[in-house]
């Protein structure tokens, strides 16, 4: 429901209200005035009647002094009986009776009166009730009924009095229903406001709880459909710079990468060079040399490999596979880390049984892979430990190949980002080796996934199709 609506709806109801409390006092105000109308009438017949008796009697005994006692609280307050000459022959008040009153002042009805009566000093006029007895033809005398009208006055006091509490007390219910409305709506207004500011501040994890369907609600909603907006468009801002930065980066690299494969280039021909010219005037030592010529054009081999996939990283790989031995693959890959793992205390177990089929792979691409994965699980145990490298055929036919150390691990947050290119948490590389790895082993068909605890070691597992028939 919207805003407009209900404050229309609160005004209206408060109308009502006022309204049907206003009606009901005044039925039972006028129910009251009335029942006291017809009580005081009926007490003036009353003493007409009693008062026509006494004049019409003989009698001497009056009974107006005794019936004025019961009479006093209906308003009755003086009853006289006057004759044709004016003269009070009877009376509520015994000192009144013998005295005189001029019958022309004496005025028919029911009216007013200025003076006040019995002495006393009231704040409503008493009024005064003459009516002549005539018996026949006969005029006998009148009779005079001095009455106040105080029953009356407090009846309308009272209602007054009600009237006033009631429209108080309604407009009351109506302020603190407004001060809760102000306080429920001008609430989430200023918490808007102050979101709002956060927002502008830069945070953009505030999000606004909907908790209504009028225009608060719609301005919550409104403001969240915004902050998400924000969101993505920071989020694609943050892409676009790591793009651009990742584009210069590539660029810097590539030109590096490329003055290095001349250097490289000279290295290998100078240790063939040795080789050729030196190695024969050292038999004594030439076994030990040939060993050391050969890591070394290994290593030099290797990296200029690693300078051509880095130049090569955004084009398409052109695999050569071949039926590949996993346990010979090894056994060219680990001699060339051999010293780096004596130095760091590291032992690798081989757990890959005799009878595993063979692998169907590109060999020079794929050793790049294992030297990856041992290198950085040897980096990860700087006081030492053991590198388990184990291999197995699933029931689905395909190859497993699985790596884990006993290092320090990857911590959940670095888990999704250990496959983006120039990712690295460490102090030297630049963060393409296993961004490289991941390309090749995708492009193999295979897949590669990474189960790591803080503390206890990491775990890398390939999967790998078998030869296709």
């Amino acid at each position: 429901m919207k805003l407009n609506a209900k404050l229309i709806i609160i005004m209206l109801s408060l109308l009502v209200l006022a309204m049907l409390t206003l009606f009901i006092l005044n039925q039972f105000a006028q129910t009251a005035l009335v029942n006291e109308i017809q009580d005081s009438s009926q007490e003036i017949s009353k003493a007409i009647q009693m008062s026509i008796e006494d004049l019409t009697s003989n009698e001497e005994t009056s009974r107006l002094t005794d019936y004025l006692l019961t009479a006093r609280e209906k308003g009755i307050n003086e009853i006289n009986i006057i004759n044709t000459e004016g003269e009070i022959i009877d009376s509520s008040d015994p000192d009144k009776i013998g005295k005189k009153r001029e019958l022309k002042k004496l005025e028919k009805g029911i009216h007013a009166v200025q003076r006040p009566i019995g002495g006393a000093v009231l704040s409503q006029k008493p009024y005064e009730v003459v009516v002549p007895v005539i018996v026949g033809d006969e005029q006998l005398g009148y009779v005079q009924i001095n009455m106040l009208l105080d029953n009356i006055r407090d009846i309308q006091r009272a209602n007054f009095i009600r009237r006033l509490f009631a429209t108080g007390m309604v407009f009351t219910v109506g302020i603190a229903l407004i001060i809760f409305l102000a306080r429920r709506y001008t609430t989430p207004i200023h918490n808007l406001v102050d979101d709002f500011k956060r927002v502008s501040a830069g945070d953009l994890s505030v999000t606004i709880p909907v908790e209504s369907d009028d225009e608060i609600g719609e301005m919550a909603e409104g403001f969240n459909n915004m902050v998400e907006k924000l969101r993505e468009r920071e989020a694609l801002e943050k892409r676009l710079y790591e793009a651009e930065h990742l584009s210069r980066v590539g660029q810097l690299a590539s030109g590096i990468a490329h003055e290095i494969r001349n250097p490289l280039n000279y290295i290998s021909l100078a240790i063939d060079h040795l080789k050729t010219e030196m190695l024969p005037c050292c038999e004594d030592k030439r076994e030990e040399l040939e060993e050391l010529t050969d890591k070394i054009k290994e290593e030099v081999r290797r990296a200029n490999y690693m300078v051509v996939n880095f130049m090569n990283y955004g084009r398409p790989l052109k695999l050569r596979r071949n039926l590949v031995i996993y346990r010979e693959l090894l056994a060219k890959v680990l001699p060339v880390l051999q010293n780096r793992l004596t130095e760091q205390r590291v032992v690798v177990d081989q757990q890959i049984p005799f009878d595993l089929p063979p692998l169907w792979i590109d060999a020079e691409l794929f050793r790049n892979c294992i030297l990856n994965f041992i290198t950085n699980a040897s980096q990860a145990m700087p006081d030492g430990g053991t590198i388990t490298v184990g291999a197995k055929l699933l029931e689905t036919g395909q190859m497993q190949l699985n790596f884990s150390d006993q290092g320090s691990g990857i911590s959940p947050e670095d888990i999704s980002k250990i496959f983006q290119p120039y990712f690295t948490t460490k102090d030297v590389g630049i963060g393409l080796g296993l961004a490289i790895t991941e390309r090749i082993i995708k492009e193999h068909g295979g897949t590669i996934a990474v189960e790591s605890t803080v503390g206890s070691g990491t775990t890398i597992t390939v999967l790998l199709p078998q030869q296709p028939a």
